[in-house]
């Protein structure tokens, strides 16, 4: 497997889904670059991350942060973190179902110097609700972008889309953004974590709600 590849697991409070994603991972990419963050998780993540670090303990790194800073940010911290080419986020409520694909869009990448992300396509408005007809961005739950164009961008943020704005920049500076069918490889949940514990955005969060409703 390529060293030009991290793959970047983080985790908040949610053990039984991680397990299940590091370990399916694992069976199909024993040998992969893997960063497994912890958003200050309380429960006994921790005690599990250790084990799971033990599969491939030479290819396994491990980011313990001191309290949850939310998804997008923990994105973040992974991205100064991590030194490889191309970084492939895998949300914790995943389940890989068979290999091939990091392979696959490594070539993608290395056959095209302007693509900047690959992965599975969402339609959204301006606030990041999936719609009919908006804009294309790309699930972050699994993608894969190129590290030394992210940090050009506005970095991923606390919101309910975090890649929002990173993409849509991308897009505007004439970065390409192209589909890959990650979802015939890994089966997602779809809101693992926020199912249990919410998104922390607060009002900002309950406005976007309203806005989105009455349509502006």
């Amino acid at each position: 497997m390529s060293d030009r590849i991290r793959t970047v697991v983080i985790n908040y409070q949610t053990p039984d889904l991680l397990q299940v994603a590091v370990e399916s991972f694992r069976t199909w990419y024993q040998h992969a670059p893997l960063l497994i963050v912890d958003n200050g998780s309380k429960d006994n993540s921790r005690e599990l991350i250790e084990r799971m670090r033990t599969i491939a303990p030479r290819q396994t790194d491990v980011l313990l942060l001191d309290s949850n800073i939310y998804h997008g940010p923990a994105m973040d911290r992974a991205m100064q973190k991590v030194k490889e080419e191309y970084v492939f986020f895998l949300d914790s409520d995943t389940e890989t179902q068979r290999g091939g694909f990091l392979e696959a869009l490594q070539t993608e990448l290395d056959s095209s110097p302007s693509t900047y992300a690959l992965g599975r396509y969402l339609t959204v408005n301006k606030r990041g609700f999936q719609v009919s007809t908006g804009v294309d961005v790309l699930a972050p739950a699994y993608m894969m972008i190129r590290r030394n164009m992210y940090f050009a961008l506005p970095p991923f943020e606390h919101h309910g889309l975090p890649i929002l704005k990173n993409i849509l920049v991308a897009q505007q500076r004439g970065y390409s953004i192209q589909r890959f069918p990650i979802e015939e490889y890994i089966d997602h949940r779809w809101r693992g974590t926020s199912s249990r514990f919410g998104y922390g955005l607060g009002w900002r969060g309950k406005i976007d709600f309203v806005l989105n409703k009455i349509g502006l």
